[in-house]
């Protein structure tokens, strides 16, 4: 109780005094009230103080070009761990936060990876507190990263990505494969791609990526083929490059295309067909074929090169071709 207590009225000194002055004041106070006897009220902290405290957060996250589906998941992050731990930001201790991540992973059954996202925009959200001197010091400062299992994620073979594009009854969805294959674009900027935004000449179009971030991307020669085939057997006068093959024709979104890639697969017999992995596989292939880490991401519009090569599988194939030409 004591130490909450000084801890508060650290917090509320600290745009008055430096480091050195902050500790004297605390072991004045310590020394002070030792053996004293009291009440306090933890929950005295304003709630509206607590929320500006997320908001203002938020807000300038924001302004570093988050996109609002992060934000709103920044948003929900934070406030399930208040709700959790049940006590204001600027008491939340690391023996609190470490209790919840363990029953969050406990009652959700989440995995690792999942738990150490949530570390991750915690300590995010505490060290931005720290800096603006809402608290004292970060609490997740010894709560260290998750350690997580390798897990080697499926790529398409040459057979499966053939064997789709043999099997596609509709000339959209043979387009559709091939721009995904030959761009590694992500599924969402596919869908807000129009029809003007091709360059059939250059083989290349422009994309926003996440947090409305611009960057070019390519196709090939057999895509821009399939495209045009495509583009000129529509009847509709919907600018966007995809669209329904219905009336009204509307702008394909993102569910409706992986809706009917799953249905692909799973006629013909292949496991897990998804938009994502078409990115992975282009990927894993230009690493394969010795394309610099930096200019593959680049052409996959990634912040941190730790995101490309966390895409990126060797194959094994190439390992021990590469032990044999290195080693013997």
């Amino acid at each position: 109780m004591t130490e909450q207590l000084i801890t508060e009225i650290q917090r509320k000194m600290l745009p008055y005094l430096n480091n050195e002055q902050l500790m004297h004041l605390r072991d004045a106070m310590a020394e002070t009230l030792e053996g004293a006897t009291f009440t306090y009220d933890g929950s005295a902290i304003p709630v509206a103080e607590e929320t500006d405290a997320v908001e203002a957060f938020i807000t300038a996250k924001r302004i570093e070009g988050c996109s609002e589906k992060t934000l709103s998941y920044y948003r929900k992050t934070i406030e399930s761990l208040i709700a959790g731990v049940g006590k204001a930001v600027q008491q939340v201790a690391t023996d609190d936060l470490r209790r919840y991540l363990i029953n969050y992973q406990v009652q959700r059954r989440s995995s690792k990876v999942t738990i150490d996202n949530i570390r991750r925009i915690l300590s995010s959200f505490f060290s931005w507190l720290e800096d603006e001197d809402y608290i004292l010091k970060s609490p997740v400062r010894r709560i260290h990263k998750v350690k997580t299992g390798t897990n080697i994620k499926e790529t398409y073979s040459d057979e499966a990505l053939e064997l789709m594009r043999d099997n596609c009854t509709e000339l959209r969805d043979l387009a559709m494969i091939d721009m995904l294959a030959s761009t590694g674009m992500r599924v969402g900027e596919m869908v807000l791609l129009n029809r003007e935004d091709i360059d059939f000449n250059e083989r290349e179009c422009v994309v926003f990526g996440k947090g409305d971030k611009e960057r070019i991307v390519y196709f090939d020669a057999r895509t821009k083929i399939h495209l045009q085939n495509y583009l000129n057997s529509r009847k509709d006068d919907n600018p966007a490059l995809f669209v329904s093959l219905q009336s009204p024709y509307n702008r394909m979104n993102i569910g409706g295309i992986e809706v009917r890639l799953r249905q692909l697969g799973k006629r013909l017999g292949l496991n897990k067909v998804h938009p994502h992995k078409f990115r992975r596989t282009l990927a894993t292939m230009a690493i394969d074929k010795g394309m610099p880490i930096e200019q593959l991401q680049q052409l996959l519009g990634h912040r941190r090169i730790d995101t490309t090569l966390q895409y990126a599988m060797v194959k094994q194939s190439n390992v021990k071709i590469a032990h044999r030409k290195y080693i013997g």
